[in-house]
């Protein structure tokens, strides 16, 4: 996009930087050619990876794929899990993520872009089970199985909404709502935008009618805490995209438009 035109310029001239300011990824990845991102590949509509060709769809997908357009630059999909999201910015394993929630925890160690979309939580059970489930309460008793994946925000969620429950958590590449469908528990908890994906493509499963969605949360792109060049970088781009309208267009691209 023609707004972007300065911002590919200013980023070219970062190759030229003096010594002491050429640490920030923005600098490797211009100089190497390749903008490494991490993605987990689980996350409907967000992040999808075919098992048999090993590529990925989804809005995160289109959002770094523009980012690194922007930047000149080729871009690489490193396999990740939410467990260890963190850890790779921090390792150097990529340069940033895809979209994950903001949370006090992940920001103890690594940094946040500014934010462009945000979510909410809502609890999915069984369709046959819809006359025991109707609202946040009804899943806060003992004997209720709620489950939620290691390493996601939602497994903070389930233990704080939930405290009666049990609390049954996997590790990917297993998920939550795998549970469920296979009746090893009772309900998870997910963000609405995966939620509305997971009924239409299994219709075994259907959304508690709760009161509310809760923890509304805004979602950004992790980066090494310390980097600020690139940090500064990235929400520039941002914020020239959101005025040139590029996440209302993918919003309505992934159907998102109305559960955000």
């Amino acid at each position: 996009m023609s707004i972007l035109k300065p911002l590919a310029v200013a980023a070219a001239l970062v190759v030229a930087a003096p010594a002491a300011e050429a640490q920030s990824a923005l600098n490797e990845i211009l100089g190497q050619g390749v903008l490494k991102v991490g993605t987990t590949g689980d996350w409907n509509p967000m992040t999808m990876r075919d098992p048999a060709s090993g590529g990925y769809v989804g809005y995160d997908i289109d959002v770094m794929t523009q980012l690194a357009a922007d930047l000149g630059v080729e871009v690489e999909f490193v396999a990740t899990d939410w467990r260890t999201l963190v850890n790779g910015v921090v390792s150097g394993a990529y340069h940033i993520t895809g979209s994950a929630s903001i949370s006090p925890a992940r920001a103890k160690a690594a940094g946040y872009s500014i934010s462009y979309f945000s979510l909410a939580t809502v609890p999915l059970i069984r369709d046959a089970d819809a006359a025991r489930f109707s609202d946040w309460e009804d899943l806060n008793a003992p004997g209720v199985k709620v489950a939620a994946t290691l390493g996601t925000t939602q497994e903070q969620q389930v233990k704080a909404f939930f405290p009666e429950a049990e609390h049954v958590i996997v590790e990917a590449p297993a998920r939550d709502w795998q549970e469920v469908l296979a009746g090893r528990a009772d309900a998870h908890i997910t963000s609405n935008v995966e939620a509305y994906r997971l009924v239409e493509q299994y219709p075994e499963l259907m959304i508690v009618p709760v009161s509310r969605a809760r923890a509304r949360t805004p979602v950004a792109m992790l980066m090494a805490q310390d980097d600020q060049v690139w940090i500064n970088y990235v929400n520039t781009w941002i914020t020239l995209q959101k005025e040139a309208g590029f996440f209302d267009e993918l919003a309505a691209k992934w159907q998102l438009a109305n559960n955000s």
